[in-house]
């Protein structure tokens, strides 16, 4: 029976699997019998590769305490070379053999740098993402490298946080799914095959809600939240079978998150049941001492490890102090065998007992042909067009390459490989990359076109070198190609900055150039959303590109002159002003609310007496799902096949529903559309959100084509962490949208009852 279900290949699958882990554990018992104390705290202690040669602990140096078998990780390592020279003191030189875990920031990309993950998600292309993450494995593996601490999927709805960067922004139902596809292609199909590496879920959990927006902050948040906002990305990871998860450093309802024993024990170790290893941030266990809930090492070893923390990224406290720890009773034995087991079953999945060596690279060093085509497509689908007005009788763009076109581009950003590679470029070289210059000199030269390039400005700089050479080149252009934003340097970790606007003198520069009266595209490179309402209002077309990586210029170019159809659609609210900060979609109402939320009730206050500001509206600059391109599409009315459901048959699973809309390209494009589904529920024991995503298609048209777009809702989709923290399906009146963004569309009703 069970044969006929699942067919006989997967059924071999299974059983050789099983027999491969039993064997596994068998190794695993042999070896944790053979362990003194020490050598067991040794695999839960994880030392930089670069600190390695000099003293770590009194006069023993890391390379000693490797030969000694007393670390079980290294991170960081600067080539191929040491990662096999040091796995050949561990392997050849210790006691027992047990092989090291190489780990590295793989965080978008290795040498090939694809865009920034903020910039990535905006492609909503899973398929891309998993490829990406693939070919970084492929890439890192190759090194000797197995362990990439990404994805980082904590929601961030602050974009003064430079860590945004790194993440999906601000909605857990399209961060879970990119949690999922991130964790697919880092770890493959088999853990054991040479060019799969460990995923790390991270920062578990809360640290993309800092207060302020400023690194290593405290966070404040409520469990209902914590539950229904924060937890699904990590949970859609572990569900994917991530290997490993990160602690990170915030604090959490006073508690620091590295040794914080309910998230970590007890949700993620306990309720969800994660059979991989937590590993500290960078010395995390140690700053719980500057958290003050720990006044010595041995306290901060203590409160960490029984949290939940199985290994400590190089804070150095575990190895010194666990085993008096365990000696005295204050930590249990049980505790550190489990915690090793974890580390070793990783070890061993990844095949490393068996071939703890990886074979030297060959051929040239290098970009290949294939990296480079996935980055450009990578790149070119994270764009996103938010202006695109008429001049003369049609849009801007897409750009005519005609003879004798003349174009200024202008800009610090035109021409700067090394911010294209964004924050995190991990082995990347400033020297693979193609500026936008490069590309449209190559275009330029292709087409008879006359480019004249003028970077106008610095990046971050008050002064204005160049600004008049910049404005002749404007005034002597048909079009002016404006690259301006931040420096890569202005985002990433420890990269928190108070406001949202162009640094230095890019907002002059940008103004001088439209007051010239040439058409003007505006190219914002970037690593977070930056808060720019005159550009919105008076730049003819704007084209948001985030940090895109080695194919940043040719991913560009392709977008401005209609190779490529932009489709790239935001993940996070684009804010007015820094004042509406934190801003994101799925924000609930208030009893006042303003009146373009009331499409469901009606409006009983005075104008004045509503929620928002009394200097600016309070909706965002650009709404999340907000992207345009050149075509348009149109929208059916939303068919349900039900008009009430139950909720107790949604809760058991017996009942699921199904939703669609028509959705037609009716421009003369072929184009692609992201089709978004939002929900909003009434009636409910607590509030709950005006709309939230909780489903999405990406789909591609011809001029004139008309595709039904379905959707299934049920108990996934529907549940809530209700008023007495139960996650459960209610009954209430239920809205329903299939529409382009956050900010439009009509609803469809669905009664859902007892």
């Amino acid at each position: 029976m069970r044969l006929s279900r699942i067919g006989f290949a997967a059924a071999l699958t299974i059983l050789t699997v099983g027999r491969a882990r039993a064997a596994d554990d068998a190794r695993i018992d042999s070896l944790m019998a053979q362990m003194t104390l020490e050598e067991k705290v040794g695999q839960l202690n994880q030392l930089a590769a670069g600190f390695l040669p000099g003293p770590i602990l009194g006069n023993e140096t890391g390379e000693a305490l490797v030969k000694q078998g007393l670390v079980g990780s290294v991170l960081s390592p600067e080539s191929y070379y040491q990662t096999q020279l040091y796995q050949k003191e561990a392997v050849e030189d210790s006691r027992l053999h047990i092989p090291l875990l190489f780990g590295l920031d793989v965080i978008h990309g290795y040498r090939t740098i694809f865009p920034i993950p903020l910039g990535l998600s905006c492609s909503w292309d899973m398929d891309v993402i998993e490829q990406t993450a693939r070919f970084a494995a492929r890439e890192a593996s190759a090194q000797g490298v197995r362990w990439t601490f990404s994805p980082m999927v904590d929601i961030a709805r602050d974009p003064r946080w430079g860590r945004i960067t790194e993440g999906a922004g601000e909605d857990p139902y399209l961060g879970s799914a990119i949690a999922r596809a991130y964790v697919r292609g880092y770890q493959g199909s088999r853990l054991d095959d040479p060019t799969s590496i460990l995923a790390c879920a991270k920062h578990f959990v809360g640290y993309g809600a800092v207060e302020g927006g400023r690194e290593y902050n405290t966070t404040e948040i409520s469990e209902r939240t914590l539950r229904g906002i924060y937890l699904p990305p990590f949970k859609a990871a572990v569900d994917q079978g991530c290997a490993t998860v990160m602690s990170a450093f915030n604090l959490l309802d006073e508690v620091p998150a590295s040794a914080n024993p309910f998230t970590l024990d007890g949700i993620l170790k306990g309720e969800w049941r994660f059979p991989g290893f937590v590993v500290s941030d960078w010395t995390a266990v140690r700053e719980l001492e500057q958290h003050g809930i720990a006044d010595d090492d041995a306290t901060a070893a203590r409160k960490s490890f029984l949290a939940g923390v199985d290994m400590d990224m190089e804070s150095a406290i575990f190895l010194p102090q666990l085993p008096a720890l365990v000696r005295s009773g204050a930590v249990p034995q049980a505790r550190v065998d489990e915690a090793v087991r974890r580390i070793l079953r990783a070890k061993a999945a990844l095949g490393l007992f068996d071939h703890p060596y990886t074979a030297e690279p060959s051929g040239p060093a290098g970009l290949t042909p294939e990296g480079r085509a996935l980055a450009r497509r990578a790149a070119a689908e994270s764009l996103v067009l938010l202006e695109n007005r008429p001049v003369g009788t049609d849009t801007l763009l897409p750009l005519a390459a005609a003879a004798g076109k003349k174009i200024a581009l202008i800009g610090p950003l035109a021409d700067s490989p090394r911010d294209m590679l964004g924050s995190w470029p991990c082995a990347g070289d400033p020297h693979d990359v193609v500026t936008l210059r490069q590309a449209l000199t190559e275009r330029a030269q292709a087409a008879g076109m006359r480019l004249t390039y003028a970077p106008g400005s610095g990046v971050g700089s008050a002064a204005d070198n160049g600004y008049g050479e910049a404005i002749d080149a404007a005034e002597n252009a048909d079009v002016a190609i404006v690259a301006l934003g931040e420096a890569s340097s202005a985002t990433g970790e420890a990269s928190s900055r108070s406001t949202l606007d162009l640094p230095g003198s890019q907002q002059a520069l940008l103004q001088g150039v439209v007051n010239t009266g040439v058409p003007v595209v505006l190219v914002i490179f970037s690593g977070r959303p930056l808060a720019l309402p005159w550009a919105a209002e008076n730049v003819n077309a704007m084209l948001w590109a985030w940090f895109p990586g080695v194919e940043a210029g040719h991913a560009v170019a392709d977008a401005l002159f209609g190779d490529v159809n932009p489709a790239g659609r935001l993940t996070v609210s684009v804010p007015r002003s820094v004042g509406q900060v934190p801003i994101y979609y799925d924000a609930f109402n208030t009893g006042r609310p303003r009146s373009d939320v009331l499409s469901m009730g009606t409006r009983t206050q005075d104008a004045h007496y509503v929620t928002g500001y009394i200097d600016l509206p309070d909706t965002p600059l650009y709404p999340f799902g907000y992207g345009l391109g050149y075509t348009r599409f149109g929208y059916s009315a939303v068919s349900v096949d039900a008009a009430a459901l139950s909720a107790r048959a949604l809760n058991d699973g017996s009942a699921r529903f199904h939703v669609a809309a028509d959705v037609t390209n009716q421009g003369s494009r072929e184009g692609t559309e992201i089709v978004q589904l939002y929900i909003r529920q009434r009636g409910t024991s607590v509030a709950r959100p005006d709309r939230e995503l909780k489903g999405f298609r990406r789909i591609t048209l011809r001029p004139g084509e008309t595709r039904r777009v379905d959707f299934t809702l049920g108990r996934d989709e529907l549940a809530f962490w209700n008023i007495d923290m139960k996650d459960v399906v209610e009954p209430g009146q239920l809205f329903i949208w299939v529409t382009a963004n956050s900010a439009v569309g009509v609803p469809a009703r669905v009664a859902i009852t007892p």
